[in-house]
């Protein structure tokens, strides 16, 4: 959201738009031609309603878009696949519970340097951030299992690896390191665990999907 009822979106893929608009890695959305991930494209909308919607209501936006434009049609497939769960430490939570008020927009942005990701997150909850690493950072189903409702303010910082980010960042040498591998840094930094595990998903599979004419 650019403003309380503006949307925008650049250089996504139909892919991408889909993975964002049902909450689902990439890799899981299966089918369709070769263009889906070539072609990219720039969303710009107005959306409806007096405040700023909620991010599940500007992904619910996003499948009505991909249904009247893009033709979108699919369906899914249960299967258990390898991912993880999250889980608290053992020495608790080491997160802090956010100030901002409920219906203030979430923030979950990771900002990349050659040696680190820094994530500042703020007035997130625990499932907005396991969407966010499931789609953006791993590339596999998270589960949150941790049991915590509130939206909280954190800050995570890590060496990011080859299994990170789709494989498209350079190999971080040992010796310029200058943060944890991202599993240590969850449980140093947040008081959180990710352990794999055998998950059961819904995935999509695309049955049609047409190309839409340009405004």
């Amino acid at each position: 959201m650019q403003s309380t009822h503006q949307f925008q979106a650049k250089g996504f893929t139909l892919r991408a738009l889909v993975s964002a608009a049902y909450d689902l890695p990439p890799r899981f959305v299966t089918g369709g031609a070769d263009w889906i991930d070539l072609v990219r494209y720039d969303i710009a909308g107005l959306t409806p309603g007096e405040g700023r919607p909620s991010p599940e209501q500007q992904m619910a936006m996003v499948r009505q878009l991909l249904q009247e434009r893009f033709n979108f049609g699919f369906h899914t497939e249960r299967k258990e696949v390898p991912g993880y769960v999250m889980t608290v430490a053992k020495g608790g939570t080491k997160l802090k519970q956010s100030a901002a008020a409920p219906d203030d927009a979430p923030v979950l942005v990771n900002s990349v340097s050659p040696t680190q990701i820094t994530l500042p997150a703020r007035n997130a909850t625990m499932t907005q951030f396991a969407s966010m690493m499931q789609r953006a950072v791993l590339d596999k189903p998270i589960q949150d299992k941790t049991g915590l409702s509130a939206r909280y303010d954190f800050d995570l910082e890590w060496t990011p690896d080859e299994t990170q980010f789709g494989g498209n960042l350079p190999r971080v040498p040992p010796e310029n390191a200058t943060k944890p591998p991202l599993f240590d840094a969850l449980e140093q930094q947040l008081g959180l665990r990710l352990e794999s595990s055998r998950v059961a998903i819904n995935t999509i599979v695309i049955d049609r999907v047409d190309k839409p004419s340009d405004n």
